[in-house]
């Protein structure tokens, strides 16, 4: 099993931090929201045994820089294509949990002839989920309107960030006791970071209107994903009361997936043997 090493590269005006282990065809891990490429941790290792693995801290996580604009999909997901071709690789496969799997919907869609297939963990389409903002939903993902709100959310969460993530790494797992310790402490020291908590806010920010706009229009073109499409998402989470795979059929060609149970929101940390066992499966 391959360990990953910690490089950097100039993307454009962006330094961007990722993790690079393994050989073999290429696999792009992207992270979500309160987390950073230090998620993959128990999912990485083993696919690194048959691919090269590529885990990024996306623009404005982690060790990547925080600028102050660009936090459009589109944007984030240009940011990938570039490593792409500066590390060498002309296709690659891209597996995306929360928000990464949201700059990984738009990557496959803005450049079908370089991601040839994805691999989305616990999302539905954004357009989808403003679409069914019902009470149920709006319950659910409260944190989207509230993440929305300019200024307001540095200044609550900043005053305790370790309180403030902790209530997510515990009511979003399903065991409810969170997270192990020393993951939290490293999402902590990652958000502590200067710029680190208002860029994340700004990721949620870009999703309404930006990102809307540009899903609408691919919607209303009949713009969809071509390639192989594997949904996994938690049973015990809110995905688990959609469904799942019949929304994403209708933003994409070829679909399968399914729910992990016993599993909240994190999957690559609560389940990742199920997870390692369904990505081999899918990327070959």
């Amino acid at each position: 099993m391959s360990r990953l090493e910690p490089s950097m590269a100039q993307v454009g005006d962006l330094r961007m931090h990722y993790l690079r282990g393994g050989d073999g065809p290429p696999v792009f891990l992207l992270h979500g929201w309160p987390q950073t490429s230090h998620c993959w941790h128990r999912v990485a290792g083993p696919l690194t045994e048959t691919h090269t693995v590529i885990a990024p801290d996306l623009r404005g996580y982690g060790r990547t820089d925080k600028p102050l604009g660009g936090y459009d999909k589109r944007t984030m997901a240009a940011d990938l294509a570039h490593l792409a071709e500066q590390l060498g690789f002309d296709r690659v496969a891209v597996v995306g949990h929360d928000r990464g799997g949201r700059v990984g919907h738009r990557w496959a869609l803005d450049r079908p002839d370089q991601v040839d297939r994805l691999a989305v963990l616990d999302i539905a389409p954004t357009r989808e989920m403003w679409r069914r903002l019902d009470a149920d939903v709006a319950k659910g993902y409260w944190h989207w309107l509230f993440h929305l709100q300019p200024d307001l959310p540095e200044l609550l969460a900043g005053s305790n960030i370790a309180a403030y993530l902790g209530y997510f790494f515990e009511r979003w797992t399903f065991q409810r006791q969170g997270l192990p310790t020393e993951d939290v402490a490293e999402y902590v020291r990652a958000f502590s970071a200067p710029g680190a908590l208002r860029a994340g806010f700004d990721d949620y920010r870009a999703s309404f209107p930006d990102d809307a706009t540009l899903d609408n229009a691919d919607f209303e073109a009949g713009h969809r994903l071509t390639q192989p499409l594997l949904a996994l998402w938690g049973q015990a989470g809110l995905l688990g009361k959609l469904p799942t795979l019949d929304i994403w059929r209708t933003y994409a060609d070829n679909v399968t997936g399914t729910g992990l149970e016993n599993c909240g929101h994190f999957l690559p940390e609560e389940q990742p043997e199920e997870v390692v066992a369904h990505l081999r499966r899918f990327l070959g």
